[in-house]
């Protein structure tokens, strides 16, 4: 489906949410496409959060109106997997018995086939990361929201986590926010990266790079050059 076609997955008009006397977001428009990847870039404090918070219904914005698609889900930066159930009870928690062939199968995809049984004490870091992802599967989302999903992983973990999210959203096709502070990390996944600042987006800039991004590619390199400078960075040399 061409961008042309591909009907509104959220749209944001005049969104705006104060805590006390700080306006977080300020009169916010936005629209993200059916199937279509956002990277939502700031620094700390800046309303990332809030706003993907609103997007999934936890937080409720002081005025403007948001359209957002009914299946949603969200993870987030820690798993959140409930201790005292097995891996594919939590994957198809709050789901009817029928979701466990799905659950058997999301699991699958992240690469956790023989994980149903497992406790989650027993999994890494990055594998309760993925049996999170798999819970995101089980519910078809449209809209999946993710707050920092990568940011507790080391950095191999991490980068695996990565492709895994990656190839799953090409598959599955829902649209996606990703809130992150890694400008890299943005680059390499998103179709479009926006970033927030004082409480408004100071830019939002498609990504034309191949599916495969290498990140020694020059207009990889000037599009981190671009948002470095947009989150008031200055470019150091040789990056």
């Amino acid at each position: 489906m061409t961008d042309a076609v591909r009907p509104p997955a959220v749209q944001l008009r005049g969104l705006t949410k104060r805590f006390g006397t700080k306006t977080v977001l300020d009169a916010i428009d936005l629209d993200l496409k059916a199937g279509e990847f956002l990277a939502l870039l700031g620094p700390s404090g800046t309303g990332k959060t809030t706003l993907l918070r609103i997007l999934a219904g936890l937080e409720v914005p002081d005025s403007g109106e948001v359209l957002v698609p009914e299946r949603r889900t969200t993870v987030f930066q820690e798993p959140r997997l409930v201790s005292a159930r097995r891996v594919l009870a939590n994957v198809t928690i709050g789901q009817p018995r029928s979701a466990e062939e799905a659950g058997r199968s999301a699991l699958a995809e992240v690469g956790l086939p023989d994980a149903a049984r497992r406790w989650p004490v027993t999994l890494s870091g990055g594998e309760a990361q993925r049996v999170a992802l798999a819970r995101a599967l089980v519910r078809r989302p449209q809209l999946l929201l993710l707050d920092e999903p990568f940011a507790a992983l080391d950095a191999l973990t991490r980068l695996q986590t990565q492709d895994l999210v990656g190839d799953l959203v090409t598959r599955h096709r829902p649209a996606v926010v990703l809130v992150t502070h890694d400008v890299e990390e943005a680059v390499r996944l998103a179709e479009r990266v926006a970033v927030l600042r004082d409480g408004k987006l100071a830019a939002d800039q498609p990504i034309d790079l191949p599916g495969s991004r290498d990140r020694t590619d020059p207009r990889f390199v000037e599009y981190r050059r671009f948002f470095l400078a947009e989150l008031g960075i200055p470019s150091l040399k040789g990056v």
